[in-house]
């Protein structure tokens, strides 16, 4: 039986090349605003592009800050993809305009410092040790970015009792910001897997792969 994935539609994003990517690797995917589908899926994928703060507002209108939080309370799998990656973490700081992010992850989300802007294109990542969402790629694998603003401090204090999350790592002119997370049943990527060919088809798999 096939894995049930909802694709979450509030309006920040090109939603078709990601249902196909995730078509492709085997998952039965459902484009909806339905809180109760994206609830009851077994993965929710929120996908984002443009800004921070718009995306947010498109979030809270489709209750998703609540539906992720339901979810991750529940260990059940959520998938961020570019902006849905941002939006995990407190705060971002776009354009003048601070906004409010979902929470999972302590952090702002601003802009890097780089002599070009948008950091559009193929680029490699520091892949965290023991990663399963980079299973079976080769070290120097590149994936497809485009940004202008990321996460250049990771501020998830460690303790004893909880997994320390894998946190991956991507340059741009003079910043390291973060590519990719993964924490229990929460992974994001800053990078679009569903634009990174056969890379981000394995990534996508990896990820179908830990749904049930």
């Amino acid at each position: 039986m096939s894995n049930v994935v909802a694709l979450l539609d509030y309006g920040a994003g090109n939603l078709r090349s990601a249902q196909r990517a995730l078509e492709h690797v085997g998952a039965d995917v459902v484009v909806t605003r339905d809180p109760m589908i994206a609830v009851e899926a077994d993965g929710l994928v929120v996908p984002g592009v443009g800004a921070f703060d718009a995306c947010m507002r498109g979030l809270k209108d489709v209750a998703g800050p609540r539906l992720i939080g339901q979810r991750l309370a529940g260990g059940r799998p959520v998938l961020g993809i570019c902006v849905g990656l941002q939006v995990m973490f407190e705060r971002g700081l776009e354009h003048g305009i601070e906004a409010e992010g979902c929470g999972e992850w302590p952090g702002v989300v601003d802009k890097l410092d780089a002599p070009v802007l948008p950091h559009m294109g193929w680029n490699t990542v520091d892949v965290a040790g023991g990663s399963e969402m980079f299973a079976g790629l080769d070290v120097g694998t590149r994936f497809y970015f485009v940004h202008s603003y990321g996460v250049q401090n990771w501020e998830m204090a460690e303790d004893d009792f909880i997994a320390a999350p894998k946190v991956s790592w991507s340059e741009h002119g003079n910043s390291r910001f973060v590519a990719a997370v993964e924490n229990g049943p929460l992974w994001a990527t800053q990078f679009h897997p569903e634009k990174s060919g056969e890379a981000g088809l394995t990534l996508l798999r990896n990820w179908v792969g830990h749904l049930h």
